[in-house]
């Protein structure tokens, strides 16, 4: 079985530091927690940020600080998000990819979160699609539910999207996808032969599909995006989230990967991060 991609989302779009004092979410927190999630055994950095008043930004000079910031200092796989809390328009979220990360998620599809709708319409998810293309940005097709997969499979097909595509299967939240075993067995039914999967569930769901996930191949998304707490009423630290998953892996009998294992794993066009 090759070896466990981790992927650390470490600030997302809710928590709060009145929720949490350990979500970060300054440029300096970001990078602070990201090089210690690297150090604990993290491969990807999924980059979400946050303006004065912690509300969500699309600031695409919010999103370069953090990059900025941590080339030369790391060997992490950047991630932007494209996610619509922080801007729903297109060109909100195009602006995002200049900071000419080697990844970016891409949701392929809309959905409703427990007091709104994510709305992803096919022209804007196109659109994205066009421009991480463009740049040489591999797409983590963020998949709520079975009908996103599809779609991301008629991009490939419209020759949108490169292959071999790589999912990220968000299971957990309410109004979405269940976190349950048998969706993720029925989801992997459907995934292209080359294709690369990880999971993030949301909340105490968290650790049980992320054991799944290692143990059926795939790979694993944690940090405070998805949960802040480390066991029920215990808040957990970034770090904390990364550090659980690398033992349990190696408990199982798989390796976990480095930053330059992952880019091979998921076949990025640079095999080096794009600023260094």
């Amino acid at each position: 079985m090759e070896k466990l991609i981790i992927t650390v989302a470490p600030t997302g779009s809710k928590p709060r530091k009145e929720n949490t004092p350990h979500v970060p979410v300054t440029t300096e927190e970001i990078v602070a927690d990201a090089l210690r999630c690297e150090r604990a055994g993290a491969a990807v950095l999924h980059i979400h940020v946050r303006d004065e008043a912690q509300r969500p930004s699309d600031d695409p000079r919010r999103f370069r600080e953090v990059v900025e910031a941590l080339c030369g200092r790391t060997q992490l796989i950047l991630q932007v998000s494209t996610g619509g809390r922080a801007g729903a328009d297109l060109e909100s979220r195009r602006r995002r990819l200049a900071t000419d990360v080697e990844m970016a998620s891409l949701t392929t599809g809309s959905v409703n979160f427990p007091n709104s709708a994510y709305i992803n319409p096919p022209d804007l998810i196109a659109g994205l699609a066009e421009e991480m293309k463009r740049r040489a940005i591999k797409p983590e097709i963020e998949v709520f539910d079975l009908a996103m997969l599809h779609n991301a499979i008629d991009l490939m097909n419209a020759g949108l999207v490169d292959a071999p595509l790589h999912f990220n299967f968000v299971m957990g939240l309410k109004g979405a996808m269940p976190a349950r075993v048998e969706h993720l067995a029925h989801l992997r039914l459907f995934l292209p032969p080359d294709a690369t999967w990880s999971v993030s569930a949301v909340g105490a769901a968290q650790l049980p599909m992320a054991v799944h996930a290692i143990l059926m191949g795939g790979h694993v998304r944690v940090g405070l995006e998805d949960n802040i707490y480390y066991r029920k009423g215990e808040l957990a630290t970034n770090v904390m989230l990364v550090e659980r998953i690398v033992e349990i892996s190696r408990m199982l009998g798989r390796a976990v990967a480095s930053p330059d294992e992952a880019r091979q794993i998921l076949r990025l066009k640079h095999l080096k991060t794009k600023c260094g």
